[in-house]
């Protein structure tokens, strides 16, 4: 009789991650996330697999019907062959159904929101892109907010030294 494997489902731990936008809730109030595929050509699957793509300064777009990752950067790696055109900022195609892609257009346009990469990681060995419908935030906001996560950590802080 072979004995079974005890199997457990993986979550996505830090290893699986490629690449985050720090600075996107900090920047936006993160309201829907959603979460896409993407079409990547094979020299960006290998450079992704090395760690070395950058969200910052990216955002979505909207073309005819379909949603693109704008501003993202892919870092050619050393195994890149030399009759490859290499640019590693072009736009990437979003893979979405239809009706999310309508309801997320139509939001961008009606409602005044934006649509901003938070995250880029791997699932079941594809490259998926973690992304939230979200609106500006002013200064005095960004400032609420450091200052609400301060008196958070504070109260934390105070709870664990009672204990």
């Amino acid at each position: 009789m072979m004995a079974r494997k005890n199997r457990k489902k993986k979550s996505k731990d830090s290893s699986h991650i490629i690449a985050t936008n720090r600075k996107a809730s900090h920047d936006y109030f993160l309201e829907d996330r959603y979460e896409a595929g993407i079409v990547l050509s094979g020299w960006e699957v290998k450079s992704m697999r090395d760690n070395r793509a950058n969200l910052k300064e990216s955002y979505i777009s909207a073309k005819g019907g379909e949603l693109f990752l704008v501003g993202s950067h892919v870092s050619p790696g050393a195994t890149t062959s030399t009759h490859d055109i290499v640019n590693p900022t072009r736009s990437r195609k979003l893979l979405l159904h239809r009706m999310e892609i309508n309801r997320l257009i139509g939001a961008v346009e009606r409602k005044g929101y934006s649509l901003i990469p938070t995250q880029l990681y791997w699932s079941n060995g594809k490259v998926k892109l973690a992304f939230a419908l979200a609106k500006g935030k002013k200064q005095y906001d960004k400032r609420e907010s450091i200052k609400a996560r301060d008196i958070e950590r504070d109260q934390a802080r105070e709870s664990s030294s009672y204990r």
